[in-house]
C-alpha cells in the first residue's frame, strides 16, 4: 500500500494552556498544523498547565481523563502542542495505551511530507535522527553481545549502544553531504556576485502565500497551497526588474513560532540564501489575526541564522481579504518604500512591488557625466543598450560626452564586460564638476 493511500490515524490534540506565553503555541495554529500533517482529528482538549510535572509533564488526574477519552472516541495517536521529554513521551505512551507526538514529532512529520529534491530530504532526515537519538531506549538486552555464546559474541556493546553508534554514522554521513551542497551553494552564490546580480530572497511566516507571489512575480510554477509548510524545497528563478536588470528570486520555507532549533541547523545550508541575500522580501498575511506576533517570529529566526542585517521590503499579502484596503506602498523619512500592501492571489498591486524592489536595490545610483573617446564606442554601446543614457552631445574631436544614469551594480557589470575597474573608469572618463 503507497503511504498516500494509508487512513489517517484518529487523533486526540491535546492543547497546553498557561505556560510562559514565549512557550504557547496557538490553538489555531496547533490544530492547522496536525491537519497539514494528515490527522483526522477527533477532539481538542484544552488543558492548563501551572506547573509542568516531571513524570506526565501534566498532572496525573488529567492523564487519567485523557485516558478515558482515547478509549471512549478509539484515539490512535494524541499530539502535545508543547515540547515533550523522551521519558515524558514513554510515560504518556504506557498510561494512555497509544502513540504519543509533541509538537517537535508533528512538525519534523509535515517536513518528511513536504521534502522532494534529495538536499530537502536529507536535511529532514538529519532532523528526524537528532530527534530520534535522544528517544531510544535500552531493548533487547538479552540479546546482548555482551553474554557471548555462539552467534552472539560481537565487538562488546548492547542493541542500544549498537543503534546509536549507527545513528551517529548515518548523521556524520549526512552532514558530510549537507556540507557540500552549503559549498555548492557557495559557489553560485559567488557566481551571482562575480556577474553582479542581485539576490532577493522572500522570507515570512508559513502560509502567508509566499509561493504564490513568487509564482505571479516569475510566471513559474512552484508548488503553492493554502497549508502549512506548502513549500520545503527553495526555488530559485530570474526575474527582470526595471532600473536595475536581472536579479534572482528565491523561495524558501516558512517559519513557525518556536521554530525547533534543531530544524534551523538542519537547513542552515537552504537558510543562508537569506543570509546572502541583496534584500528580503518579508510576506505578511495582512489578514491574519496574530499578524504582529508573526513578524516577531520571523525576525527572531533571521537574527538566529545571521540575517537580522540585510535590507528587508515588508510585502502586506491577502488584503483582497480585508474590507476597504487597496494596493499602495508606505515610504519612509527619506522616500524610500519600506511596505506594500497587495494581493498575490488577485495579481493586484505586483507592478507597485516591482518598483519597490528596483527602488531598495538600486538606491545606490550612478550618475555623472562622462568623456568617451571613439576607442570606447563598445562601452557607449552598452550604456545605450542600458538605457543609462539621458543626454548626448558630441565634441569636435569625436568624443562623446554623455549625462548617464543607472544603479551602480548595472555600471560594475557593463565595467567588468569590458574588464575596467570602477576607479580606472572614474579617472579616465568622468568630466569633473564644474
Amino acid at each position: 500500500m503507497r503511504a498516500e493511500e494509508h487512513q489517517a490515524e484518529r487523533t486526540l490534540l491535546v492543547h497546553l494552556e498557561g505556560v510562559r506565553p514565549d512557550e504557547q503555541a496557538d490553538a489555531a495554529e496547533f490544530l492547522e498544523l496536525a491537519l497539514s500533517a494528515g490527522a483526522d482529528v477527533v477532539q481538542m482538549c484544552q488543558v492548563m498547565l501551572q506547573q509542568p510535572a516531571a513524570r506526565y509533564l501534566i498532572g496525573t488526574g488529567k492523564v487519567g481523563e485523557l485516558a478515558s477519552l482515547v478509549a471512549e472516541l478509539g484515539v490512535e495517536l494524541v499530539i502535545f502542542s508543547h515540547d515533550l521529554t523522551p521519558s515524558q513521551e514513554r510515560n504518556l505512551e504506557r498510561a494512555l495505551g497509544c502513540r504519543v507526538v509533541d509538537r517537535i514529532g508533528l512538525i519534523l512529520d509535515i517536513f518528511a511530507q513536504r521534502a522532494h529534491t534529495h538536499e530537502g530530504k536529507l536535511q529532514v532526515e538529519l532532523a528526524q535522527l537528532e530527534h530520534i537519538s535522544t528517544r531510544l531506549v535500552r531493548s533487547r538486552t538479552d540479546l546482548s553481545r555482551q553474554q557471548g555464546g555462539i552467534g552472539l559474541r560481537g565487538p562488546g556493546e548492547t542493541q542500544l549502544e549498537s543503534d546509536r553508534r549507527l545513528l551517529r554514522v548515518r548523521m556524520r554521513q549526512i552532514r558530510a553531504r549537507l556540507e557540500k551542497v552549503r559549498n555548492q551553494r557557495e559557489l553560485a552564490r559567488r557566481g551571482r556576485r562575480r556577474a553582479e546580480i542581485p539576490a532577493v530572497s522572500l522570507v515570512g511566516y508559513t502560509n502567508t502565500g509566499k509561493s504564490t507571489l513568487f509564482n505571479m512575480l516569475t510566471e513559474a510554477d512552484a508548488y503553492a497551497a493554502d497549508q502549512l509548510f506548502a513549500t520545503l524545497d527553495p526555488t530559485v528563478r530570474r526575474l527582470e526588474l526595471e532600473d536595475v536588470g536581472p536579479v534572482t528570486l528565491v523561495d524558501t520555507v516558512g517559519f513557525i513560532r518556536h521554530l525547533p532549533h534543531r530544524l534551523v541547523e538542519a537547513f542552515r545550508a537552504t537558510l543562508e540564501e537569506s543570509t546572502s541575500a541583496d534584500l528580503l522580501l518579508h510576506v505578511v498575511d495582512a489578514a491574519a489575526e496574530q499578524r504582529d506576533e508573526q513578524v516577531g517570529q520571523v525576525e527572531e529566526v533571521l537574527a538566529e541564522i545571521g540575517a537580522g542585517d540585510v535590507p528587508v521590503l515588508e510585502v502586506y499579502n491577502k488584503i483582497d481579504l480585508l474590507d476597504g484596503v487597496r494596493p499602495h506602498v508606505q515610504h519612509d523619512a527619506e522616500g524610500m518604500p519600506v511596505r506594500v500592501w497587495l494581493s498575490a492571489r488577485q495579481g493586484e498591486g505586483l507592478d507597485l512591488l516591482q518598483e519597490a524592489m528596483s527602488a531598495c536595490l538600486g538606491r545606490e545610483l550612478f550618475q555623472a557625466c562622462l568623456r568617451l573617446p571613439p576607442e570606447m564606442a563598445r562601452l557607449r554601446a552598452l550604456l545605450f543598450a542600458a538605457d543609462a543614457v539621458l543626454a548626448e552631445e558630441h565634441a569636435e574631436q569625436g568624443d562623446a560626452l554623455l549625462e548617464i544614469r543607472l544603479p551602480q551594480v548595472e555600471l560594475n557589470r557593463l565595467l567588468s564586460r569590458e574588464h575596467l575597474a570602477f576607479d580606472e573608469f572614474v579617472r579616465r572618463f568622468v568630466c569633473a564638476a564644474d
